[in-house]
């Protein structure tokens, strides 16, 4: 007799919630600018792999900024959010070094949970480039918001 195997198609728990938050991340309507891909393997932490394009360019042919805080900023709020299943968390302050420019390709946004857990939290991100040299990192502080996850239509568990 053979026992019955869970469907891997159904979460349950922690990985359903990392799946919802990957859905909440594709549903913004922010991400449709950038080429990217959020991953959540494990609690308090996150990867984003996105497409450095000539369209977030600044004129000296160079990413901009923007797409730097940006990247950085999802990689730790998701970080830290993966630690909370039931409120968005909202950046209250984010904190940017600049390491090296990016002009192209394939490049990836690591975040980290740093410390906190009830109210305020605290994550780093940083971006490693095709190369897998360093470009930038940032530590980030967030806190827990009024909106529930649950209210939000882009979170599916």
């Amino acid at each position: 007799m053979s026992a019955t195997q869970p469907d891997p198609v159904l979460q349950t728990g922690e990985s359903a919630h990392f799946r919802a938050l990957e859905s909440l991340y594709r549903s913004a309507p922010v991400n449709q600018l950038f080429r990217s891909r959020l991953a959540i393997s494990a609690a308090g932490e996150s990867m984003i792999d996105f497409d450095v394009d000539t369209s977030a360019f600044h004129a000296a042919g160079a990413a901009h900024g923007t797409l730097y805080f940006k990247m950085l900023d999802d990689a730790a709020f998701y970080a830290a959010n993966s630690l909370v299943s039931d409120r968005f968390l909202l950046t209250t302050a984010f904190n940017l070094h600049f390491t090296k420019p990016m002009s192209g390709g394939a490049a990836r946004a690591e975040g980290r949970w740093v410390s906190g857990r009830r109210r305020v939290f605290v994550a780093e991100a940083r971006i490693v480039d095709q190369a897998g040299e360093e470009c930038a990192r940032g530590t980030g502080t967030f806190m827990r918001s009024h909106i529930a996850l649950s209210g939000l239509a882009g979170y599916r568990s």
